[in-house]
């Protein structure tokens, strides 16, 4: 599929709303003791915000882990981001994977907390980015 550039931006904009949404999510799982379902919406805040970004480079792909190797590819090891947005990226895979798909799995509250809060700054570094491309390319 591809898009005109109105579009692209309408749909960009729509996967940093969804982002937004996961946290607004994330918030009301953690304050309702909802850990596993707290990983997941953390995960997935993660996931709609750098689809978003591979989308302003034309990179689409509904694998994860291709995703996920493209991000760190392209901005991890070309050094436009700190090596620590690939951590919190792979970290949050990883609970969410373990979460959804592993019995028994169990996370404190703390440890989620600590997670959420790596999601925000990882939303809003890849939401300014974002911005920064979106001014220099129109």
């Amino acid at each position: 599929m591809t898009l005109d550039e109105n579009n692209k931006k309408i749909l960009i904009n729509h996967r940093i709303e969804k982002s937004k949404y996961a946290i607004e999510d994330v918030k009301f799982a953690i304050a309702n003791d909802r850990l596993i379902i707290a990983v997941n919406r953390i995960y997935y805040g993660i996931f709609y915000i750098l689809s978003a970004l591979s989308l302003k480079y034309d990179f689409n792909t509904s694998k994860h882990q291709q995703l996920i190797g493209w991000f760190n590819k392209n901005f991890i090891k070309e050094k436009i981001l700190d090596k620590k947005y690939g951590t919190i990226v792979r970290k949050a895979f990883n609970n969410r994977s373990q979460g959804d798909y592993s019995d028994f799995t169990q996370f404190t509250k703390k440890q989620v907390i600590e997670s959420f809060e790596e999601m925000k700054k990882f939303v809003n570094k890849i939401e300014e980015l974002l911005k920064i491309e979106g001014d220099k390319n129109g």
